[in-house]
């Protein structure tokens, strides 16, 4: 499926193949799975995971959960009537669940997510924002008790990062992995496509998209939806040795897509829409930073993606961010477009150590690390493994082969 998730999935996908896992993957119609009619407007997700899940004869199904790829319904009056489209499987599945959550908010970051209005009048515009921000108020509470319920239905959790492990076991209110609640730190893996022959130099990869040699490129990539803080960008100065290169995408998988106008000095719109694994890489690799001035994030696939192109990363100073920029990763800024463009300054003078660290910090994005963990916690899933530790080395054994 179109998106970080589905990449992500596939990626995965490829990954515990090739160490000997029968993998089934259930998506949309778009997708390159096995089984289809995954979406968030189809109340019957539930059957059709099952349905997948018995008809391959699988040992473990796998969520990749991203609220709206299967659907949240908020109640405008009744917060007890909150549903996403895949309960009823949660409730009702017979087989052992592990669940990777791709996402999670704080009550700030939850109600900030009100704001995604489309282009409209004003009048509808406020009355939309005004309603928007009563359901979410009103069914903050009953969204994190559906996300305590999936973690209590599956066998294993698996979050992202140290920060996404906490703002998880604030939900359920227990404090980590060993209070009986199988909560583990798995890193978004990412590797440049496997299609490149070899990498290609900065010239070659910005030749590729007629890019400027003569300045520093920093990379916005993401879906057009405003939690990207695509108006930071719009209004930053950028400075005459930079060129910011953005590269936005529909989101498909809801109403949020916004139009975007990004026509100024120092900015360059591809105008590409989705990439393709090969392009992507090669779009990375003309980079020198990749900027992130989100407005709400729990986790960033684009991120990891620029830390396995060798590239530190400029973000917005939220939590999901610091954690990484704490390793010297990248660095965090107000969410203002003054300082977004102090921040491409200081990067520029201290490049050299940024990257140091970024380079020996990919090495644990690669997949083969990342499926070899899976391999070990769906083994102790399934009893047949000793514990994974969190976060720890990969190890070097082959699974058996498993669905």
């Amino acid at each position: 499926m179109q998106g970080g998730v589905g990449r992500y999935a596939a990626n995965l996908t490829k990954s515990l193949r090739k160490i000997g896992f029968e993998v089934y993957v259930v998506c949309n119609e778009k997708g390159k799975g096995d089984y289809y009619g995954l979406s968030p407007h189809n109340k019957y997700n539930s059957d059709i995971i099952s349905k997948a899940a018995k008809d391959s004869g699988a040992d473990i199904v796998h969520v990749q959960y991203e609220h709206g790829l299967y659907g949240l319904n908020l109640n405008p009056l009744n917060p007890n009537r909150i549903l996403t489209n895949i309960d009823s499987f949660y409730h009702d599945c017979k087989i052992p669940i592990v669940t990777t959550m791709h996402s999670g908010y704080t009550f700030r970051q939850w109600m900030s997510l009100a704001r995604l209005i489309q282009n409209t009048g004003k009048i509808r515009k406020y009355t939309t924002l005004i309603g928007n921000c009563w359901k979410r108020m009103l069914n903050y509470h009953a969204f994190r008790n559906l996300d305590k319920e999936k973690i209590a239905k599956s066998k294993a959790t698996v979050v992202l990062s140290h920060y996404m492990q906490s703002l998880v076991a604030k939900y359920g209110n227990y404090q980590n992995q060993n209070d009986g609640r199988n909560i583990y730190i798995i890193y978004h893996g990412s590797e440049p496509s496997s299609k490149l022959s070899s990498q290609p130099t900065k010239e070659e990869a910005r030749s590729r998209f007629n890019l400027p040699n003569n300045k520093r490129i920093a990379l916005a990539i993401g879906f057009r939806t405003v939690t990207k803080g695509w108006d930071i960008i719009k209004k930053m100065e950028v400075p005459e040795d930079w060129a910011i290169v953005i590269n936005s995408s529909r989101n498909d998988y809801s109403r949020d897509s916004i139009n975007l106008q990004l026509n100024k000095d120092g900015i360059i719109d591809l105008h590409r829409d989705f990439l393709e694994e090969e392009d992507l890489s090669i779009l990375f690799y003309a980079a020198d930073v990749t900027i992130l001035p989100y407005t709400v994030s729990s986790s960033s696939g684009v991120m990891f993606d620029g830390f396995s192109h060798g590239l530190p990363f400029l973000a917005s100073n939220i939590d999901s961010f610091r954690e990484f920029s704490s390793k010297g990763l990248g660095i965090t800024v107000k969410r203002r477009p003054d300082t977004f463009v102090d921040g491409l300054r200081t990067l520029a003078k201290e490049y050299g150590k940024y990257t140091m660290s970024v380079n020996n910090f990919k090495e644990n994005l690669k997949w083969d690390v990342i499926a070899s963990k899976y391999a070990l916690l769906y083994q102790q899933v399934l009893g047949t493994e000793e514990k994974l530790q969190v976060v720890s080395n990969p190890s070097s054994r082959v699974a058996p082969k498993s669905k």
